[in-house]
């Protein structure tokens, strides 16, 4: 009966104590994030000593602790990351996780101790951490544009420059896709011509032409000298 009466009267007093509040926390790799706290001052004597932990909170204290306090000040830090940005004085005891990681990411106590029996104010909260998304758009291309003195734009041009290997004079062509620039390219595009193995008609012609001219020369002469000896 005694022991019956102590787990009843230990079921009032857990009954009796304060709900356990809490709330999600979603932050991304490298921002600060804060996971809030706070309990009511109405009075300097309502200023009271309160932790932060790892993991749901326990019946007392905090599991694996990261923070203490006496109330005023931080008395226990266990890691620099971790610290209270609030006004303690005015009962904010919320928790700023500086530079967060993928690591940060879990369960967090925070215990506020009131004197009386499981009269300490508890609450989990969940913290989330995400990675920071990677943007897979494709890239813009941009065209500059010229601004002329009239005010009108218009989309400045490019100019590639190609370089050709250099063709011999046997294998280069013979038609030019232009007049000569000048008379040395002009002089120097004949000799080329000559040294071809094959030429023009119109060449063949006129040494055809030479040739004849030649031979009627010959007979002309052969011709005055005969008559000349006959005489």
């Amino acid at each position: 009966r005694l022991y019956a009466l102590c787990s009843a009267t230990t079921f009032v007093f857990l009954s009796t104590g304060p709900m356990v509040s809490g709330s999600l926390v979603k932050g991304k790799v490298g921002q600060n994030i804060t996971v809030p706290c706070f309990y009511t001052v109405k009075r300097t004597q309502d200023i009271t000593s309160m932790c932060w932990g790892r993991d749901s909170c326990p019946v007392s204290k905090c599991y694996q602790t990261i923070i203490w306090t006496d109330g005023w000040k931080v008395t226990e830090q266990y890691n620099s990351r971790y610290m209270l940005k609030g006004n303690l004085l005015m009962g904010d005891v919320s928790l700023t996780i500086v530079n967060a990681e993928e690591g940060d990411s879990g369960i967090y106590c925070c215990r506020v101790e009131i004197s009386g029996w499981f009269n300490d104010q508890t609450s989990n909260h969940k913290v989330v951490i995400e990675k920071a998304r990677i943007s897979t758009a494709s890239p813009h291309i941009y065209t500059s544009e010229q601004t002329s003195a009239h005010g009108s734009t218009s989309e400045s041009s490019f100019t590639i420059t190609r370089t050709w290997p250099l063709v011999s004079a046997s294998e280069a062509p013979q038609t030019a896709s232009g007049p000569c620039s000048s008379a040395s390219d002009c002089l120097d595009v004949t000799s080329n011509l000559q040294n071809a193995s094959v030429l023009h008609p119109s060449q063949q012609y006129s040494e055809n032409g030479l040739y004849i001219g030649i031979g009627l020369c010959a007979v002309l002469l052969a011709i005055l000298i005969l008559a000349l000896f006959i005489t």
